[in-house]
């Protein structure tokens, strides 16, 4: 059977188990027609790029599916159909990947960014920026040196 992967977009308005529903309404349908869903990424709710019918945000979900094509045509029909669904994009694929998708790496790569203060080094005079020029010719320091004796 052919394998697909999707990515909905679905209103903010619904909450994340209105979205796990709307997934199991799409393997309901894929069911029927003899296909499974491999794969159900949740990437949660993210801003989009541009407004899609009034929406400034949208709860993003992944699936891997291996379906007939007559399955993954009903599934795409009834999906345009339903009010909840803002965009629908599937990929053929030559095969799913199980590992998490780019997406979810980055989400949990956030938190291992460090803390803002302590052990760092730098600051505004270590760095080197907003204090004196280190390109200083002989002279100027020879003077400065005078100046401060």
């Amino acid at each position: 059977m052919p394998l697909y992967e999707t990515v909905l977009i679905a209103r903010n308005d619904v909450s994340q188990a209105q979205v796990e529903t709307l997934v199991e309404n799409i393997s309901g349908i894929l069911g029927e027609h003899g296909g499974t869903i491999r794969k159900r990424e949740f990437w949660g709710l993210r801003t989009l790029a541009y407004r899609i019918k009034k929406n400034r945000k949208g709860h993003y979900v992944l699936l891997g599916i291996e379906a007939p094509v007559e399955a993954m045509n009903e599934m795409s029909r009834q999906m345009g159909l339903h009010d909840d669904v803002l965009r629908l994009l599937t990929l053929r694929v030559d095969e799913i990947d199980e590992t998490p998708s780019p997406i979810l790496s980055r989400k949990d790569d956030r938190g291992d960014r460090g803390s803002r203060g302590g052990a760092r080094s730098g600051g505004r005079y270590e760095s080197g920026r907003g204090g004196r020029r280190h390109n200083d010719s002989s002279e100027t320091r020879d003077h400065n040196a005078a100046a401060a004796e």
